[in-house]
């Protein structure tokens, strides 16, 4: 998943520990909404796609829906996704997963990561010899 963003998503500071944002993003060379949770100093991101019916899951822009039990819900259906890795845990989706995006906190801003290499491009050409 290629980026081409050059400033922050947000400041870390405008998220509420335990809260979710919406923000935008370009990857492989689309804007996409992306939902935000932060977890102490860690933030979290997806896309912000329901594998369900393929729509929001905001009930308003940036507005999302938690259970008692701290799943993100989602507005259209009622899918409840756990918040470590995304699983669907309940609705017409489980089992199946929101679509993770890499991200990093530094210097009190949340980026966009780059994903890891592979090995074989971290070393440059092989030459005989």
């Amino acid at each position: 998943m290629g980026s081409l963003n050059v400033e922050p998503l947000l400041s870390l500071d405008a998220l509420a520990d335990g809260a979710f944002a919406e923000t935008e993003a370009v990857l492989d060379g689309d804007a996409e909404s992306l939902i935000l949770y932060r977890q102490g100093d860690a933030v979290r991101a997806w896309l912000n796609v329901c594998p369900h019916a393929g729509r929001r899951l905001d009930w308003a822009p940036g507005k999302f829906m938690q259970s008692r039990e701290g799943w993100l819900v989602c507005a259209a259906h009622g899918a409840s996704f756990e918040l470590e890795g995304g699983q669907c845990v309940a609705g017409p989706c489980r089992g199946d997963a929101l679509r993770p995006v890499p991200v990093e906190v530094r210097d009190g801003q949340v980026w966009l990561a780059m994903p890891a290499a592979p090995a074989s491009l971290m070393h440059g050409p092989r030459t005989s010899g």
